[in-house]
């Protein structure tokens, strides 16, 4: 399946949360804090007042309850408005 965000929106996928600790010892996924980074995986063509910063394969940090999920062939993805994305990662 193939999703195209509309206006100010970006489709991302996030990355995965740390299983092992420094140390070996196993992080029960219960336990796990959610990852507040992902992929850019679409984007959208931006508003008049909403410009688009990020392309395809850039790393981002987004607000931690922002964006709609959607499972994108067997795998978790969120769409997030421009807004909601507040670091590119380098």
């Amino acid at each position: 399946m193939k999703i195209k965000p509309l206006a100010d929106r970006v489709l991302v996928k996030n990355d995965k949360a740390e299983t092992k600790t420094a140390s070996g010892l196993i992080i029960p996924e219960a336990a796990q804090e959610k990852t507040q980074t992902a992929v850019v995986v679409e984007v959208g063509p931006g508003t008049d007042e909403e410009k688009i910063t990020v392309k395809k394969g850039d790393r981002i940090m987004y607000d931690k309850y922002a964006g709609t999920q959607v499972k994108i062939d067997g795998e978790d993805h969120l769409i997030l408005r421009m807004s909601d994305i507040i670091a590119v990662i380098e």
